[in-house]
């Protein structure tokens, strides 16, 4: 069974909240406790009837105020597939935490609320999502029971998201038109729209397409880790398990297959694999961790590769594929949004951290800032303030190897890191 990581962003009070515990409630994914002690609460603020966004607003100041601060995470499975949801704040100050959720996300649901069509924040959090990579919008049109389940309003937001989308870099655009408080096209078809002809809400999560959103051309494997023998072996196993030495991680793009010549960056070093591991799912149950050898590994499989060859490898480095097209580099050209209280200037000292590897950064150049809801370029900024886009020019104290996020948006991400705090303070695309 597949796993679809979402996330929902919209406007203040726009029905986030709402719709992913209508979701949870409606799937029958509330255990009969937390049920209750919703029920409880719901009571208590004198509403009639329960308030589904208290399953996702955890944060004793989200209910009071009846907002979301913090990016609330949600699980739950139906009999297709498995699902982790990011429940992201609407307001601007917020929008860090939006980009936070944005980052491991599949598919974006993107909330109008049908009486205001769309909004600033409409466009910025669609801009963020296609950004951050985010191939699959659902732009799902709330409230429409108080417009009188309108086709005409519908259409009208319709039109204006897709005049406004052709700006976005998103190839899947779904409209529906739903009601998260009344479950109207959330997870069974509403009979008080005869005139809309798509799925509801859940039926497209659970049958959306995610095979296309990995590339399987350019095969990238960041090393997290480097296994040794530390344990005690049969007296004759030694010599066996001594010259065993495998590199576990998770691939992240492309396919990797026995016998492939690789290269090892940022050194240049060449070599073939001998073997690729991966997890004998049949003993894992059992709690016995055991590998099988398999014939090729593609993402996002995680594995143990080994090579032919005994090259010093270490947490952080790169094997891709030979004769594949990798940028390895100290000068890095990125997008980022800043998420900290303290302005990113030119000259400012961090850390960039690219899956497994961490090397000091400074800025060289802040290029020019982005409107996030124009997509115009301001440039001249000589700082950027919290929750601001910008492209900036890093210099790297060591290499590292990545990719154009138009080629290849699995390796082409990584983060910003206070040196003296380990606090992430920006979250950055090639």
């Amino acid at each position: 069974m597949d796993l679809l990581r979402f996330l929902t962003a919209g406007s203040v009070d726009d029905g986030k909240s709402t719709l992913i515990g209508r979701l949870l409630f409606d799937s029958e994914s509330v255990s009969t406790d937390i049920l209750q002690a919703i029920e409880k609460a719901s009571k208590g603020k004198n509403h009639t009837e329960i308030d589904l966004s208290l399953l996702t607003d955890g944060l004793r100041a989200e209910r009071e105020q009846g907002i979301t601060i913090d990016v609330a995470y949600k699980y739950f499975t139906t009999e297709k597939r498995k699902f982790i949801i990011a429940d992201t704040p609407g307001h601007v100050q917020y929008t860090r935490n939006m980009v936070t959720g944005a980052s491991n996300s599949n598919l974006a649901i993107i909330l109008i609320d049908a009486r205001n069509g769309i909004t600033e924040q409409t466009r910025r959090h669609s801009i963020i999502a296609s950004l951050f990579g985010i191939q699959h919008l659902v732009v799902c049109i709330n409230k429409i029971d108080l417009m009188n389940y309108s086709e005409k309003v519908f259409n009208d937001i319709v039109t204006s998201y897709k005049d406004f989308s052709k700006t976005l870099f998103v190839n899947d655009i779904t409209f529906i038109p739903i009601s998260a408080k009344l479950g109207d096209n959330v997870v069974t078809k509403s009979v008080k729209m005869p005139w809309y002809k798509g799925k509801a809400l859940l039926d497209h999560l659970e049958t959306v397409e995610l095979a296309s959103d990995y590339n399987f051309s350019l095969a990238r494997f960041p090393v997290q880790y480097v296994i040794r023998p530390r344990v005690s072996v049969p007296s004759g196993q030694q010599d066996k398990l001594h010259d065993y030495r495998g590199y576990a991680g998770k691939v992240v793009s492309g396919v990797f297959k026995k016998g492939d010549e690789v290269e090892i960056y940022p050194a240049g070093l060449s070599s073939r694999i001998k073997e690729i591991e991966i997890a004998d799912v049949r003993e894992t149950r059992h709690c016995a961790w055991r590998q099988k050898h398999i014939p090729e590994a593609f993402a996002p499989q995680s594995v143990v590769i080994h090579l032919e060859d005994d090259i010093d490898i270490s947490r952080g480095d790169m094997i891709a594929k030979k004769d594949d097209s990798l940028l390895v580099t100290q000068d890095v050209e990125a997008t980022v949004c800043w998420m900290s209280e303290r302005p990113l200037n030119a000259g400012t000292k961090l850390l960039a951290r690219h899956h497994g590897k961490s090397v000091k950064a400074s800025v060289r150049e802040i290029l020019y800032k982005l409107d996030v809801s124009t997509f115009d370029k301001i440039e001249g900024e000589k700082s950027i303030k919290l929750n601001e886009i910008a492209r900036i020019q890093l210099r790297t104290a060591s290499p590292i190897a990545i990719d154009k996020f138009i080629s290849n948006r699995a390796n082409a991400c990584f983060v910003l890191v206070d040196e003296n705090t380990n606090e992430t303070v920006g979250g950055c695309v090639v």
